[in-house]
């Protein structure tokens, strides 16, 4: 697919565009309203359906705790035999808790963790079946309240009799950026992975008490631009941190229900680095 559509789309989900211009301006690049139509389905997140990690040893449901504007709801799973494990939270992409999200929580559980995937839309009455309306929900957020809401799920988990108190996250996209943060403002973190997300200020870095994992896509220049001025800040404060570059790959190529951007190669390789990176520290 042509890079000037992908990174159209990208603009188009990060930045405040409609989206009557962006099937005008897809349309000019496709030639055709109908052609545009047709690659829409390629570049949409959720139009494939996510892969279902197999669950039948897992422990899975839904809970809620406390939120800045009334209960967060979140996904839970882990391994099916009851004891103590260290926590992952999994932090979504700004489409809110769907189905992937959910299968990658199932995947940290098969790997020996009780994963977490909170719902930032929550407050707003959840997930819309339809992606560009979680968008546009993404919009009327505020920060600081999202922010609060998920570092209020470190409390949460230190009431549950199956977690050991270890805590790490991974985040995609908006959750990237949200790991970042986290890093930045739990103490307690020990590790935070983050793929293609935003950088914190340089001036939070020396609040990093974890050690942090970045996986980053050569083709995406809209988050790439921060790379050089965190990597320098993570150095200068001696921030115990890993840091990936994956050639010829875009944003979100982790995320296996959007079939334009997936990499498979790519995205098994950062999982098994993010794996083995929780192993470490946690």
């Amino acid at each position: 697919m042509d890079q000037k559509i992908i990174n159209l789309y990208d603009e188009y989900t990060h930045k405040p565009l409609s989206r009557k211009d962006f099937l005008k301006r897809l349309t000019l690049l496709t030639g055709s309203m109908a052609a545009s139509l047709a690659l829409l389905p390629l570049l949409e997140t959720g139009c494939t359906p996510a892969r279902k990690t197999a669950d039948d040893e897992l422990f899975t449901e839904y809970i809620e705790y406390p939120g800045v504007q009334g209960p967060m709801r979140a996904y839970v799973a882990r391994p099916a035999r009851k004891r103590k494990y260290a926590a992952v939270v999994v932090i979504h992409e700004n489409r809110g808790l769907n189905g992937h999200i959910e299968d990658v929580a199932r995947r940290a559980a098969k790997a020996g963790y009780l994963a977490i995937a909170p719902n930032a839309l929550a407050p707003l009455g959840g997930t819309p079946a339809v992606e560009d309306e979680a968008r546009q929900l993404f919009t009327t957020l505020k920060q600081e309240d999202s922010q609060q809401n998920f570092e209020r799920v470190f409390a949460y988990l230190n009431t549950r009799e199956d977690c050991n108190g270890s805590f790490g996250c991974v985040g995609f996209c908006w959750g990237g950026a949200m790991a970042n943060t986290l890093a930045t403002r739990i103490p307690e973190l020990r590790a935070a992975v983050a793929f293609y997300g935003r950088q914190p200020d340089a001036a939070l870095v020396p609040k990093i008490k974890g050690a942090v994992q970045l996986h980053y896509a050569s083709l995406d220049e809209r988050i790439n631009t921060g790379i050089a001025a965190y990597e320098a800040a993570l150095k200068a404060n001696n921030i115990n941190y890993e840091q990936y570059l994956y050639e010829g790959v875009n944003h979100a190529f982790h995320n296996d229900t959007s079939t334009a951007r997936y990499n498979e190669a790519a995205a098994k390789l950062a999982w098994e680095r993010t794996l083995a990176f929780f192993k470490k520290h946690l």
